[in-house]
């Protein structure tokens, strides 16, 4: 059974930046899509950013220009580069496939405040 543990969230000041890491346990991570989802209380659940097998990248258009998508095969993992953050990026921050997900993991709290 594939598990996602998410990290790197944290408090940050508006303007900041962090860096969000998925670990996916399972053998067949390199061949897979993985995306980037958050939620933000009251709200649904959103893709921010994917990520391809071939690296190919998509953003929402609230990100492009300030979230990196990438991903390590080697080390079975998925990140996330947050620049330039908003209040309006507060969530947490979840990883899957784009489709047929599989258990979603704990999720890791972004909070963008002064």
């Amino acid at each position: 059974q594939v598990q996602l543990v998410e990290s790197g969230g944290g408090l940050v000041q508006p303007g900041g930046s962090l860096r969000l890491s998925c670990a996916v346990s399972g053998s067949i991570f390199s061949i897979t899509a993985m995306a980037w989802y958050r939620q933000a209380p009251g709200k649904q659940r959103e893709l921010v950013a994917s990520i391809t097998s071939g690296r190919i990248t998509n953003y929402a258009d609230s990100v492009k220009g300030r979230f990196s998508i990438s991903r390590d095969n080697a080390k079975n993992t998925v990140y996330l580069q947050m620049n330039s953050l908003k209040p309006e990026d507060t969530a947490v921050y979840y990883c899957n496939k784009l489709s047929l997900f599989w258990t979603w993991g704990q999720g890791t709290q972004v909070t963008v405040s002064s």
